[in-house]
């Protein structure tokens, strides 16, 4: 609740009630809500965005467990609420709605949420893909090589074809950027597939994510409050952190330095924070600090929801300096670590033992410390959080579509866009290659064609040779044939001739001499 000028979250339980509250000054030095599951950290969240809502300050929020989208309704009476409002004394306390604006990566339950390939970078999508230190190196210069050659990556398709692209030209390039190996190439192939089963092609893509359409005040100056939708991109942790670390890269780089100021210009709430830092590289844990650190002085306040203070790395747990700490248990040996270590980020209170209270607080109580004027943590107080004014609970699908039809956001984000960019460059390049080697293809296969053809006309002219020669062969033959014929002919007429003329000249003597005896007829012996 925003009252005189602060931030009022909560109340100490001792007996001076003294009002906790939340300099606004101080609220871009981040903060941390923590606390065992059931322990009432989604309320203290609500109120801390409506509070920096009505401070004219927009908020950005996940909605995990999707029961903050709420917040667009007021809520609703009951007695338990009114004894909480006469507890804390809440004069003029009244349930109110907030100017809401509803998103969601998977396009289901809000405005499709979408960034581009080259806008989130190699570093947080090699970490998003899972790639080792060789394919993110090699995920870099395929990134270098699309810049070098003017051409977008926008979504998966361009990103799927550019790789295909750099393994049909892996000599040119490996010469000219390093090492490329095609196992390295299809294995983040195989790792873009991955990420599309997951719903990762409905994250990249246009129109992409105006970071300044997150900066929006109502007409009665309260800050909008963004509320990511992630009951079901929660399921694929990876993608749900990409995104997130994405958002606080793309404001750190789009905002400009404004110093100090009164209060911030946006205050995100990162939900179950231990996903953010889970098995992430140690460049990329090193960027994320860096950023926590730079970005409060671009006006930015960064908030991290988890159960535990042990689920941050200390170089960004360091820089949370606004906590609220809710109940811890203490089951188990690491447990009792835990709990340890949480109270040892408190500045001791006197009054009571930290150790003892953290695991004793009831629902809605919280052991607070926030920044005082001069930027040091207060005392830690034993405190119930004030109940928020939006409604609890979740929304009924027709009351998040009106909420989503009212926001002003749904004419310039509803719809995709597909422009040119490397898939249909490369697609145009692949086609015309495809369209060169076909008719390459063509002319061999008409020379291969003709060669057949005039290997068919030789085989054919020699054939017809061949049987042009045989055929005067066997008509040589034949004449032979004939001619020896002929002469055996001739040679066997002569021998008849002969025989004939033989035998002519036998009866001629032998007639010549029947003829004589006949003459002289009377010749006897």
């Amino acid at each position: 609740m925003y009252k005189d000028g602060t931030l009022w979250i909560g109340m100490t339980k001792n007996e001076a009630k003294e009002h906790i509250c939340i300099i606004p000054k101080m609220a871009n030095r981040h903060g941390l809500i923590a606390g065992a599951t059931g322990t009432g950290k989604t309320i203290t969240l609500k109120v801390l965005a409506e509070s920096f809502s009505d401070l004219g300050v927009p908020v950005f929020l996940a909605d995990v467990k999707g029961d903050l989208a709420s917040m667009c309704q007021p809520g609703v009476d009951s007695e338990d609420m009114q004894k909480r409002i006469t507890k804390f004394g809440l004069e003029g306390f009244r349930y109110t709605s907030y100017p809401t604006c509803i998103w969601d990566v998977l396009q289901e339950g809000g405005h499709p949420l979408r960034t581009t390939i080259s806008e989130m970078g190699p570093l947080l999508l090699a970490s998003l893909l899972e790639l080792n230190d060789t394919q993110s190196d090699i995920l870099s210069i395929v990134f270098r090589i699309a810049d070098d050659q003017q051409m977008l990556l926008l979504d998966l398709k361009d990103l799927r074809l550019m790789l295909e692209y750099v393994g049909r030209n892996l000599q040119e390039y490996t010469l000219t950027y390093g090492n490329i190996t095609k196992q390295s190439l299809g294995a983040i192939s195989r790792s873009l597939v991955a990420l599309e089963q997951q719903g990762g092609d409905l994250f990249f893509g246009e129109p992409a994510l105006d970071i300044r359409d997150w900066m929006r005040l109502d007409a009665q100056g309260r800050g909008y409050i963004n509320v990511l939708h992630c009951a079901k991109l929660i399921n694929s942790p990876k993608l749900y952190a990409t995104f997130m670390l994405w958002m606080m890269s793309e404001l750190f780089e789009e905002l400009p330095e404004v110093g100090d100021p009164e209060k911030p210009k946006i205050v995100f709430f990162f939900d179950e924070a231990h996903l953010l830092f889970e098995n992430a590289s140690r460049p990329l844990l090193q960027k994320i600090e860096q950023v926590v650190k730079l970005i409060r002085s671009k006006g930015v306040g960064i908030y991290f929801i988890t159960q535990s203070p042990r689920d941050i790395p200390d170089g960004v747990l360091s820089q949370l300096g606004n906590r609220v700490q809710h109940a811890l248990r203490a089951y188990t040996p690491s447990d009792q670590k835990a709990v340890k270590a949480a109270c040892q980020s408190f500045r001791t209170n006197p009054a009571f033992s930290t150790e003892e209270v953290i695991t004793q607080l009831g629902v809605g109580e919280a052991l607070i410390s926030f920044l005082d004027a001069e930027g040091r943590p207060s005392v830690v107080e034993e405190c119930k959080v004030l109940p928020p004014q939006s409604r609890m609970g979740s929304i009924e699908d027709a009351e998040r579509y009106a909420c989503m039809f009212t926001d002003g956001m749904a004419s310039k984000y509803d719809a995709a866009v597909d422009r040119e960019s490397a898939y249909e460059i490369l697609k145009k390049r692949f086609d015309e290659q495809a369209a060169e080697e076909q008719r390459i293809e063509e002319e061999k296969q008409r020379a291969k064609e003709e060669a057949e053809r005039e290997k068919a006309a030789e085989k054919a002219r020699r054939e017809e040779e061949k049987l042009r020669k045989e055929l005067e062969r066997q008509q040589r033959e034949r004449q032979k044939q004939l001619e020896r014929e002929e002469r055996d002919r001739q040679k066997k007429y002569a021998s008849v001739e002969k025989g004939l003329n033989t035998m002519m000249n036998t009866i001629g003597r032998e007639a010549g001499k029947a003829i004589f005896r006949g003459l002289f007829g009377n010749r006897r012996r």
